[in-house]
């Protein structure tokens, strides 16, 4: 989880430049949590805490309303709204946040179950749901210890994405997506082209699109598959977080789950 906080804040600063380097500074001044790490971290609290997913989405975009690059409009009026509901969405909100449903579920049908749930509460069109399903479940394989290969074999099979290109090949042609078909694939192929967790994040940042939210998805993924994230990248990002509040619920997730080993603190 703490891998998709820093792919989030490592991309902030990319989302609408179509940044098509994966050499750039990964923290230069100006990069910020956006409302892709507070979400992420919503969902920890719902994890941590059993409550409804939608209920603890409101909660923190009530007391976050206005991160780097904004909710999108949709989930704005869903937040406020006195009567809130599912609105179809397909867009990638609902992958970039489900990332602790990937290392806190430890069986397939409950990561999917899970994934499905945190999802539906507003992105209910099949794709939205998807595309949550497909991430959680590559964290899942790659936590258990399944190679590159075999997580490519097993989204492509049960989710239908075209998994075989490359990093080169889709920056070359990309632009700003934000539906989960066009986002999720392309985060999964960041990860699967890579060597380390810091390759994956600069390739997902590199893409040309939208860059905090590709990082975050590649982030979390690129942490279960390679395991060694750098100690500055971590301190880095934990610094950024905007309070002691997301820093508490940050901690108290990775000490419950023991994320992939690693102690953050």
């Amino acid at each position: 989880m703490i891998g998709s906080i820093i792919g989030d804040i490592a991309g902030s600063i990319h989302e609408f430049t179509g940044n098509r380097d994966p050499h750039v500074e990964l923290f230069p001044p100006d990069s910020e949590a956006t409302d892709d790490s507070i979400l992420t971290l919503a969902t920890c609290e719902a994890i941590l805490s059993g409550r409804d997913y939608g209920t603890v989405y409101r909660e923190f975009g009530r007391l976050y309303p206005d991160p780097m690059g904004g909710y999108g409009l949709r989930f704005h009026d869903w937040l406020h709204s006195d009567d809130p509901a599912p609105y179809g969405s397909w867009g990638n909100g609902s992958a970039m946040r489900v990332g602790p449903v990937g290392y806190a579920f430890n069986d397939v049908d409950e990561v999917l179950r899970q994934a499905g749930r945190s999802a539906a509460v507003t992105h209910d069109h099949p794709e939205g749901i998807k595309g949550a399903q497909a991430t959680a479940l590559a964290i899942l394989l790659a936590r258990q210890g399944t190679g590159k290969e075999g997580i490519r074999t097993a989204i492509s099979g049960r989710f239908g994405y075209d998994l075989h290109r490359t990093v080169e090949s889709i920056r070359a042609t990309y632009t700003f997506q934000d539906s989960c078909q066009h986002t999720v694939p392309e985060a999964l192929i960041a990860v699967l082209d890579a060597n380390s967790f810091e390759e994956a994040v600069r390739n997902a940042i590199s893409l040309g699109g939208d860059a905090d939210t590709l990082g975050c998805i590649a982030g979390g993924v690129a942490q279960a598959l390679f395991r060694d994230v750098p100690a500055p990248l971590m301190a880095v990002a934990m610094h950024l977080l905007p309070t002691h509040h997301l820093l508490d619920v940050a901690q108290r997730f990775c000490v419950r789950y023991r994320e992939a080993g690693q102690a953050v603190w």
